[in-house]
């Protein structure tokens, strides 16, 4: 289930991670103060690794023409 970042959008800001399923609607109001909130979007990590390589930087398709460059 992944985790989404909420913000309060009155003058005293308040961030709050919840766990939610994809498929549940967005929270519209901070579960402990009851104030309005908003998602917070995140870029996440977006690292992923093939064959346990360390140099993120190096390409894992070898010389094949995948089409990923």
């Amino acid at each position: 289930m992944p985790i989404y970042v909420y913000e309060t959008t009155g003058k005293k800001k308040r961030r709050f991670e919840i766990k939610q399923s994809m498929n549940d609607a967005p929270l519209t109001h901070d579960p402990e103060t009851g104030e309005p909130v908003q998602r917070v979007i995140s870029g996440g990590y977006g690292l992923m690794q093939k064959g346990g390589k360390s140099a993120p930087t190096q390409h894992s398709c070898g010389s094949g023409g995948c089409g990923c460059h």
